[in-house]
């Protein structure tokens, strides 16, 4: 058996970079010699320290806490390490898990936009108190819908995803919608749980009127006015910006055709 192996060896051996090897150098972890030429020669006793430190990495062990283990190993120390890495193992199966129901509930809320929703049909509903997580922005296009959203999920990607939220929309303009323009929003959005915390938004309780379409969102005027002409016949009071609510959208198909999308308006009767 060769008793050194060179750099380059070592870090192809242990998918371990040049930079990160010198690092575990300086922080004396490592202790290579060096050849007539100046060149690092890792021996025997760097390999079993590597070995311990591949493996207390993946669980995100800090240098320092690794160093300590490395210079002062005792049995009962063992032990207590490899304790708190079946703790580890035992926290990242439970966030696992969690990530995993979320996965299906996002399958499941597909399953409901595509299923479950009666299309061009007015409906009256009561709906509880919402919150949500909102940013402002002045939107004219559906691509910075779109750029508004990203922006919203990366300042709170903690508490929600993209693919699959069938809770994710914008707020109308309303002033610009008797305008005729309908195509400009205030802000976009993200419903939470209703024990979800953070929200900068919270849609008030009451009687919603809404529809649901299919296809892209230039049909939104032929649905509005259909909304209006509704409130105005039953004599309805508008008592907020209407929202849109992207059920399907771009993040779970890339065919305009199978986007549907809900427009709410609270109202009063």
């Amino acid at each position: 058996m060769r008793s050194y192996y060179k750099i380059g060896e070592i870090s192809k051996i242990y998918n371990i970079g040049r930079d990160s090897l010198m690092y575990y150098e300086e922080l004396g972890l490592l202790s290579p010699i060096r050849d007539s030429n100046n060149y690092r020669l890792y021996t025997m006793k760097d390999i079993w320290k590597l070995n311990l430190i591949k493996e207390l990495r993946t669980f995100d062990f800090s240098m320092e806490k690794i160093k300590e283990y490395i210079n002062d190993r005792t049995i009962m120390n063992t032990m207590e390490m490899l304790k708190e890495e079946a703790d580890l193992i035992d926290k990242k199966i439970e966030e696992l898990a969690k990530l995993k129901s979320n996965i299906f509930k996002r399958m499941e809320n597909i399953n409901e936009a595509t299923e479950g929703i009666k299309l061009d049909e007015i409906k009256l509903m009561h709906l509880k108190e919402r919150k949500a997580l909102k940013l402002n922005g002045e939107i004219r296009r559906d691509e910075e819908v779109d750029y508004l959203i990203k922006k919203l999920q990366k300042k709170h990607e903690d508490k929600f995803y993209l693919l699959g939220n069938t809770q994710v929309g914008a707020i109308y303009d309303l002033e610009k919608l008797h305008m005729g323009v309908y195509n400009e929003y205030k802000s976009v959005f993200s419903l939470l749980d209703p024990k979800g915390s953070g929200y900068n938004l919270v849609l008030k309780e009451g009687l919603y009127i809404s529809i649901s379409y299919k296809g892209p969102y230039s049909s939104n005027k032929k649905y509005m006015d259909k909304l209006f002409a509704f409130i105005k016949d039953n004599g309805y009071e508008i008592l907020s910006e209407p929202i849109e609510i992207y059920k399907i959208d771009i993040h779970e198909t890339s065919i305009v055709d199978e986007f549907i999308t809900e427009i709410q308006i609270l109202v009063k009767t």
